[in-house]
């Protein structure tokens, strides 16, 4: 099962287990974005348009396990905790505890909205939960962000892979092209980030 695509391999568990099995997948897809939630929550739409599983169902678990694989991150990140956070980062070239400090500032600010809108951003719906574990955000409150922001999500993309039926690769395509544009901004931010950091860091050895 573990040399299969994606998509063979949910199939398999969801032929074995039904709408738990696309929920598992959800779950581990939040730890291992490797396994693309574009292909699973489709499919678990196809699979409720043949009759295989309940689309209620369908929905309901995986958002469950969007749950699950989520406060895993969350919990990682507040075993991490600040001082350890800090720490690691404090390894990485060009960064700084200022740097830090700042973020932290921004998600005591925008926390929340980060947690809710986050779970409809490829990529950054699994890496948000850890930062909202260093801060430690009241976890009632994480989990009803995490579940309301999952739902939505989950529930658009089983709904096109229902309505869209055995054409339902056609979701994946169009989700592709959207995480690619994501990825690119975020490296482009990055890129942004690491000449500055060089930049300042010639203009105080200069002074220096």
């Amino acid at each position: 099962m573990i040399g299969n695509s994606p998509e063979q391999w949910v199939n398999s568990l969801m032929g074995a287990l039904g709408a738990p099995g696309a929920g598992i997948a959800i779950a581990l897809e939040n730890l291992f974005p490797p396994l693309p939630s574009e292909v699973i929550l489709p499919l678990a739409g196809f699979a409720a348009s043949t009759g295989r599983i309940s689309l209620t169902a369908a929905v309901l678990w995986t958002t469950a396990g969007s749950v699950v694989g989520a406060l895993a991150l969350y919990g990682l990140g507040a075993w991490l905790g600040r001082e350890r956070t800090i720490a690691l980062a404090s390894k990485v070239p060009l960064v700084k505890t200022r740097d830090i400090e700042r973020t932290e500032a921004w998600f005591n600010r925008h926390g929340a909205k980060a947690v809710f809108f986050g779970r409809m951003i490829p990529l950054f719906r699994s890496l948000i939960s850890v930062p909202a574990g260093v801060e430690r955000m009241p976890l009632p409150l994480f989990l009803g962000l995490t579940t309301l922001g999952s739902a939505i999500w989950n529930t658009a993309f089983i709904m096109a892979g229902y309505a869209l039926g055995s054409n339902w690769k056609e979701v994946s395509g169009y989700v592709s092209t959207y995480s690619k544009l994501v990825l690119g901004i975020a490296l482009l931010a990055l890129l942004a980030l690491v000449v500055r950091r060089v930049v300042r860091s010639r203009k105080e050895k200069r002074r220096d």
